[in-house]
């Protein structure tokens, strides 16, 4: 779910099975045997929503992997005076070469399959727990996405704190106070970041990536609230209708947090030259530190700068992640309805 975009980071989940009531466990009372087979089908469940997810992910990823490298740039490399997508991506294959907006794809990958792995599960197991034979309400989904968030951030921060570097590496940087990085790979990152920073410094960034564990929440509930006032005046929502306010709730979200995903992305890389005197990177102090940096740098404005590629690549991202999500789900789900049908 990182990323931002941890994920990377991720949202909540948006599928049929989230949307419909557990199968109670009384309607396998008499059957101890269907008891059994309840609990395997929705450990199964699960499983199938994780893969899904991190397939859609990946999928997405791929496909826009250049519009990240522009956002991170834009965020990382303070002094970069092109400030649009286009004219940074133009910029980086001129000095760096043809495939640079593709540096670091294999980490980011890696990491963004681990992270909507991890919160996919989380969510739709702890979904089964907790709701069981009743209908869901968005206060329950608004928990359960915090707490899926949560869990993924405590478990695969390292990894994108190594891929963050991994992808700026052998960048031309703009600003002087960036220290240039030299790992052979991510084994090799971990053990140099591990020797000569510490344990801790694989979670730098956790703060800001705890407090964004709110963008999946403010996505939601603005897509719910639309979704309530488009319901007044129709019976369903249309495929064109769920897209549109989907795209539109995850920019608000992400227009909201995005300060904040910038100096997540500062911490997770940590080779600037800043604030020598606390070496704790991602305490609360460093945060705002690094904000009022940014400020007397820049004024407001350069609290958003990467805006423009975090926003296309935000909304194309999830549109093409949640259209390979609910079909690969879908279709995976009818051929177990297929077998299920078979054997009884």
């Amino acid at each position: 779910m990182e990323r931002e975009d941890g994920a990377a980071g991720a949202g909540f989940p948006f599928s049929p099975a989230a949307s419909r009531p557990a199968r109670s466990p009384a309607n396998f009372a008499a059957d101890p045997a269907g008891a059994a087979a309840m609990a395997a089908v929705s450990s199964y469940e699960s499983l199938v929503h994780a893969v899904a997810g991190a397939v859609g992910s990946v999928t997405a990823m791929t496909v826009f992997f250049p519009l990240d490298t522009a956002r991170l740039r834009l965020q990382v490399d303070e002094k970069r005076k092109s400030k649009t997508t286009h004219t940074v991506l133009l910029e980086i294959i001129k000095e760096e070469g043809l495939l640079a907006p593709y540096r670091g794809w294999f980490p980011v990958i890696s990491s963004l399959c681990c992270s909507n792995f991890v919160y996919f599960y989380t969510f739709n197991s702890l979904r089964a727990l907790w709701v069981k034979g009743q209908h869901s309400t968005t206060g329950k989904d608004l928990v359960l996405g915090f707490v899926a968030g949560v869990v993924n951030v405590l478990l695969t921060t390292p990894l994108w704190v190594v891929n963050t570097r991994l992808k700026l590496q052998g960048a031309k940087f703009r600003n002087e106070d960036i220290v240039p990085t030299n790992y052979k790979g991510i084994v090799d990152a971990f053990h140099q970041i591990i020797r000569d920073e510490g344990v801790l410094a694989l979670w730098n960034g956790t703060f800001p990536s705890l407090l964004l564990v709110f963008n999946p929440a403010i996505q939601f509930m603005f897509y719910e609230g639309f979704k309530r006032k488009l319901l007044k005046t129709r019976l369903q929502l249309t495929s064109l209708d769920a897209f549109v306010i989907g795209a539109v709730a995850k920019a608000v979200a992400t227009t909201i947090t995005y300060p904040m995903q910038t100096v997540q992305s500062i911490l997770r890389f940590g080779r600037h030259r800043l604030n020598p005197e606390n070496r704790t990177l991602g305490s609360l102090k460093n945060v705002l530190y690094l904000l009022r940096q940014r400020v007397r740098r820049f004024g407001l404005v350069g609290l958003y700068k990467g805006l423009e590629a975090k926003l296309l690549q935000t909304v194309l991202t999830a549109a093409l992640m949640f259209l390979v999500y609910e079909k690969l789900t879908a279709a995976t789900f009818t051929v177990m309805g297929l077998k299920h049908s078979q054997k009884h």
